[in-house]
């Protein structure tokens, strides 16, 4: 499949689509740019919102506001007001780490992972963070903390730490909020670009964004293989969602960083929005307890 031109955001490295059906409309981030975004699909036009800093996260609280991530702290966001309220932050001695990827799982517990600024090898983290706001460390040792999914029936969470060129599955308890049993269910060739974010669909297949592999990957954890491809016209795809009237559609960011100047003349829509059409449907993004 060959997905479509969405809207023209020009992000240095956008990320973090999430669809919001209550209010209908698409949010996203340009991370190095600061830049949140919001596309209202009624109206048919953008809403833009700039940080100082980086912005590498967006999701949405139970009680209506935006959650975002900001350099290495989690702020609430009232997109009306512009209010911004200070949360949590993690890792404060050391100013090398920022937040990356983060989703929230069916009782609203935010997963949100942890990266080196200077992509330092196994300096970042995986926590989890509840209505308390006091982060637990999940996973340690992690390099570029990405993509996430939960299976259907909450049983299983799918994990990506970008340079170990695979995807983790793990046990999952929703009660408890744990996870236990870890092993690889999916492993991706170099040649096939670097995993970053993720979602995944009602028949359980995980759709990955390969970064320097130009498009949506859609792999099946149960045996490893291979499906299907989404191509997209730039080469550093950075995640997706699943999102429109049906979830049936496929939202996804890219980058145009770390491009030459002849790879950004080849490939002149990086760093912006695009869609595909698929035949399954996907899951609307659960909502942050806080």
């Amino acid at each position: 499949m060959n997905a479509d031109h969405f809207y023209p955001s020009q992000c240095t490295l956008g990320e973090s689509p999430f669809y919001d059906q209550e209010n209908g409309s698409l949010y996203w981030v340009d991370i190095e740019g600061g830049r949140l975004f919001k596309f209202d699909f009624q109206e048919g036009k953008v809403n833009t919102w700039d940080f100082q800093g980086r912005l590498p996260m967006v999701l949405k609280g139970q009680k209506g506001q935006l959650i975002l991530a900001k350099d290495n702290s989690l702020l609430g966001f009232d997109e009306k007001s512009g209010k911004v309220q200070d949360l949590l932050s993690v890792d404060d001695d050391n100013p090398e780490i920022r937040f990356n990827d983060g989703k929230c799982d069916a009782h609203g517990r935010l997963w949100a992972g942890t990266m080196s600024t200077k992509i330092t090898h196994g300096v970042g983290s995986l926590y989890k963070i509840d209505s308390n706001l006091k982060p637990k460390k999940m996973i340690e040792g992690v390099t570029i903390s990405n993509g996430m999914a939960w299976a259907q029936d909450h049983k299983t969470f799918y994990y990506i730490d970008s340079p170990s060129q695979q995807i983790v599955v793990y046990d999952f308890d929703l009660e408890k909020g744990e996870i236990s049993s870890g092993s690889v269910a999916v492993k991706i060739s170099k040649d096939l670009g670097t995993p970053d974010g993720m979602c995944i669909d009602k028949e359980g297949m995980l759709w990955v964004a390969h970064y320097g592999g130009g498009g949506i990957f859609r792999w099946n954890p149960n045996n490893g293989k291979l499906l299907q491809k989404v191509i997209v016209p730039a080469p550093h795809v950075t995640s997706c969602c699943f999102g429109g009237e049906n979830l049936s559609t496929l939202y996804i960011t890219t980058a145009k960083e770390n491009l030459s100047a002849d790879q950004l003349k080849a490939f002149p829509l990086s760093g912006d929005v695009f869609c595909v059409e698929t035949d399954t449907e996907g899951f609307l993004a659960n909502l942050c307890q806080f």
